[in-house]
Parts: C-alpha cells; structure tokens; sequence
C-alpha cells in the first residue's frame, strides 16, 4: 500500500512541477523564438519554435488529465470515447511531431557547423517551413490508426486498442521512434556538431549561433536522460508479459512504470532558452 500511495503522490506532485514548468517554459521559448530577430531567421530556432508548441499542448492533454485521473479519480478516458480517442491520438502525434523538430535541428545545426558549404546551404528557412510541414501531415495520419482502433472496454472499462494487428505495432512505436532512432540521430548529430565546432574553433561566429549549439546539445543530453531509462523499462516489460507475477512484482512493477513514464515529461517540459 506504500508503493501505491507514493506512486500517486509523485504523480500528483511531480506532475504539478513538470505542468507549471512545461507550459510556462514553452510560452517563454515561443514568445523569444517568436519575436527576436536573430532567431526568427534561423531554421534551427524555427524547429524549437515548433517544438515548443506542441510540447505545450502535449503537456496540456495528457500530463493534466493523468493527475487529475489519479489525484481525483476523475478519468474521462473510462466514460469517454472521443476522449479516449484524441488521447491516444495526441500519444501518436505530438510526441512524434516534438521530437522528430528536435532532431531536425541537431540535424541543422550540423549542416551550418560543417566546413563544407554544400551542407550550409541545405540549412535554410525555405526547406525549413517545407520539412516542417511534411513532418505534421505523417506524423498526423500516423495518429489516425490509434484514433480508429481505441475504444473503452466493455470488460475493464479502460481506454484499450481493440486492434490485435496494430497491438504489435505499438511496442515498436515506443521503443523504436520515440526511443531508439531519436536518441540515435541526436547523439550522432549532437557529436558532429561537437566535432565541427572544435575543427572551425577559429571561426567568429555570433552570440545566436552560439546560443543555438548551446540549446541543441542541451536537448541532446535530456532526449538521452529522459528517454533511455523509459526504453529499458519498455524492453523489460515486453520481454516478461508473458510470465506469471506474484502482487508484490506487479506493486513494483507499477511503482517503476508511474517513475519511469514521468521521465520523459522531463524533455517535454524543457526549457531551451539560455541567457
């Protein structure tokens, strides 16, 4: 009964700190990725742009109703089915959407770093504005699936996927795209720019730029730390489905899951300004 209610208080608490934080530290990362100059111009600053937004929004959705859903015992995925519907949506959506704009701009920052001007020239606010675009629509129709086969269960009264052959597909989503590729593309990006900026150390550059592979190496390290503790816990939890647990494994089990799933609100929360 311990582990039950120190998983609900640090839900409720811990949730309350990663919302306050999420949503007023995105809005600050909107408003100056919005409005200063030497930004608005960047593709980089445009990807955290774009970034921002949707982790407010994904922040807004899903952390909130979770405490709600556990301080109060109010979840309206259990009584609602479009609700149930657009949570999981969000799920398959935003998430996607944040990450692959981080990633987009390790990428950039790479280009703009390189030595090589071919790569400089990839970097610019025209693709930019395109990459983006292209990126909502597949991340969107990717959310349609979750959105069609979610549905309350008559049996367990929980917001479940009803769809067996789309059952095998989400343990890949989780530990595929949200955890392995990203964090795979960021950290090799992350050390080419590391690797490009020591080889052009001469080179002047100006204080934007410089806050920028600031702000990009900064997200590299807390995509790592936010995500790979939940992609080993994912991979332990597919790995012993099928195995038979006594109710102190599975009390522990669900005390690690309420940690561990709190982490990536971490990276969603973030803060990317630097002064």
């Amino acid at each position: 009964m311990l582990l039950l209610y120190l998983s609900q208080q640090i839900t409720i608490y811990g949730g309350l700190i990663l919302v306050i934080i999420g949503i007023f530290g995105n809005s600050m990362n909107v408003l100056e990725f919005s409005t200063i100059r030497s930004y608005r111009t960047t593709p980089c600053s445009f990807y955290f742009l774009i970034s921002s937004i949707f982790n407010i929004t994904y922040v807004t959705i899903n952390l909130i109703s979770r405490i709600v859903s556990t301080g109060y015992g109010i979840d309206l995925t259990h009584t609602s089915v479009i609700w149930c519907k657009i949570r999981q949506f969000s799920l398959f959506t935003l998430s996607l959407i944040t990450i692959t704009c981080s990633c987009l701009a390790t990428i950039d920052q790479f280009l703009v770093s390189s030595q090589n001007v071919k790569f400089r020239r990839l970097s610019n606010m025209k693709w930019t504005y395109r990459i983006v675009f292209i990126v909502i629509i597949i991340w969107v129709l990717h959310g349609i699936p979750p959105f069609l086969f979610s549905d309350i269960s008559p049996i367990t009264k929980t917001c479940e996927n009803t769809n067996a052959a789309y059952g095998i597909y989400i343990p890949i989503y989780l530990l595929g795209l949200i955890c392995a590729i990203a964090i795979i593309i960021m950290v090799l990006f992350g050390y080419l720019t590391y690797r490009n900026i020591r080889l052009t150390k001469g080179l002047v550059r100006q204080y934007a730029d410089r806050q920028l592979v600031k702000m990009t190496l900064f997200q590299v390290v807390l995509v790592v730390i936010s995500f790979f503790p939940y992609g080993i816990y994912s991979t332990y939890n597919l790995i012993t489905s099928g195995m038979m647990k006594d109710a102190d494994r599975l009390l522990q089990e669900y005390f690690a899951t309420t940690i561990l799933s709190l982490v990536p609100y971490f990276y969603y929360s973030e803060v990317v300004i630097h002064s």
